[in-house]
């Protein structure tokens, strides 16, 4: 896909079945790739790690760009986060979004919205450790 990547700042809400969320303005900010990497390009894998408030087991997830820098436009495949805290299991969602965030691409929209919470109780019943899966993980031929 010709222009996937962007320079725009990439925002995160992720949120739990409760109504509780973690904010993340600047997904930049979060980044552990090396110095020199340049994130939200076509084919990156990029790699985030970061300290937000408590929340349950991750399952709807809330991705903005803010639209701004020449090329705007993103094209995002998945995002997977693992989730821990004091007393609390590991908890792992997989968000398929398969969405360009631009304004010139369909949908023509900054935000990827994907809710995964009326299927919360999923993993428990096809076992520990087993990942949420948010989306449809299955390609077009």
């Amino acid at each position: 896909m010709m222009k996937a990547g962007t320079d725009s700042r990439i925002s995160v809400v992720l949120g739990d079945s409760f109504g509780r969320s973690v904010w993340i303005p600047e997904l930049r900010s979060w980044g552990l790739m090396p110095y020199a990497h340049d994130y939200f390009e076509r084919g990156n894998l990029d790699v985030f790690s970061g300290r937000g408030s408590c929340i349950g087991s991750p399952c709807r997830l809330n991705l903005t760009s803010d639209g701004s820098e020449w090329h705007h436009g993103w094209y995002c495949d998945y995002i997977e986060v693992t989730s821990t805290g004091p007393q609390q299991p590991c908890a792992q969602t997989v968000f398929y979004v398969d969405q360009w965030l631009a304004t010139d691409i369909p949908p023509f929209q900054l935000t990827a919205f994907r809710d995964g919470c009326y299927m919360r109780d999923e993993p428990r019943k096809r076992g520990r450790n087993v990942p949420l899966i948010v989306g449809n993980p299955e390609r077009p031929a």
